[in-house]
């Protein structure tokens, strides 16, 4: 029996077939609405911690009843890479038939992908749990994830200006000179978080802290608050008192009981482990509540699920088929 050939997809191949579009929002969109309406399988991440070289590696995976492919995806992030004239963040996806488990396409995206289903879902914990007057983001950080997730949230609302903080101030200012002529409305960088947090109607975080560095005092009535560094047990960024006492929503509580700004709300015994909280998902099934007041502080605590992997991969690889895009191989 002959082997279908599989697809080889390089970065350049999948940035030009996915930008961060609302396409790609919309794809991320129907994972999560999956995720809380059908039979998904999404097993735990796989991690493995190379501490020595500030390494660690995700490995993520879901399938979607009815989706033709599933992906698996490896994803490591190094960072002390920069100081070798490297990115930070590498990776590639696996992508496989549902029906016969064989592999159909490697993409090669060096983390692209991850970036831009990671931009996505903040856009989707914004359009669903953002005031629909907020106008002024502020941004935490200022590498890459910083700046796809302000250029996502620009799709979503109606955005007149932006703040940044990073604790290197010339990053700050170099993420504000480019993003002001990227986004054509004024993004000015802020000394402190305070600063940049206060009056915000959207708030991101995408830092990899190991401790908080948004207290509950930074963040006004009103406000909403993505948090998406925190993807691993060591990693905190917000205040836990500020999750405990906000409108909490989880991309997937069971992930963020271990590894998110719940988990350490949970350590600091603000809130018990066996508390509720509605996913993502649910709120955009309407089968949880989101926002229900103007005054009300919402917090998306998003870790990063193999669903939108799946969903990201499959898009990539019905988009490289129809436009014959990519190499193949027959093994």
């Amino acid at each position: 029996m002959n082997r279908p050939p599989v697809t080889i997809l390089t970065e350049a191949d999948l940035r030009a077939l996915v930008p961060l579009d609302m396409d790609a929002i919309d794809c991320v969109e129907r994972a999560f609405l999956a995720l809380a309406t059908e039979a998904v399988a999404m097993p735990p991440i796989l991690r493995l911690d190379i501490p020595e070289h500030r390494g660690e590696v995700d490995v993520k995976t879901a399938y979607i009843p009815g989706v033709d492919h599933f992906a698996i995806k490896i994803s490591p992030g190094f960072f002390g890479n920069p100081a070798l004239g490297l990115p930070s963040t590498n990776g590639m996806m696996v992508v496989l038939s549902a029906r016969t488990g064989l592999v159909e396409a490697l993409l090669l995206d060096n983390g692209y992908l991850t970036d831009v289903r990671t931009a996505a879902a903040g856009a989707v914990a914004a359009k669903h749990l953002a005031r629909e007057d907020a106008s002024v983001a502020a941004i935490l950080g200022a590498g890459m994830q910083a700046r796809m997730q302000l250029a996502a949230l620009a799709q979503v609302r109606k955005l007149s200006a932006a703040r940044v903080w990073a604790r290197d101030p010339a990053k700050a200012a170099d993420f504000a000179r480019d993003m002001t002529a990227r986004m054509g409305f004024p993004v000015t960088a802020a000394a402190t978080v305070a600063k940049a947090a206060r009056g915000a109607g959207v708030i991101v975080t995408t830092t990899p802290a190991d401790r908080p560095i948004l207290d509950a005092g930074d963040v006004l009535p009103g406000a909403h608050v993505t948090a998406m560094g925190s993807d691993a047990e060591h990693k905190n960024e917000l205040d836990p008192a500020l999750v405990a006492s906000a409108t909490y929503v989880a991309d997937r509580l069971a992930q963020t009981r271990r590894l998110g700004e719940w988990h350490h709300a949970i350590a600091a015994g603000l809130v018990a482990e066996a508390d509720g909280r509605p996913e993502l998902g649910q709120v955009i099934a309407g089968h949880a509540p989101g926002r229900t007041r103007p005054d009300e502080i919402t917090v998306a605590d998003l870790t990063g699920t193999g669903i939108q992997d799946t969903a990201i991969a499959a898009l990539a690889l019905t988009r490289a088929r129809a436009a014959g895009a990519g190499r193949t191989f027959t093994p």
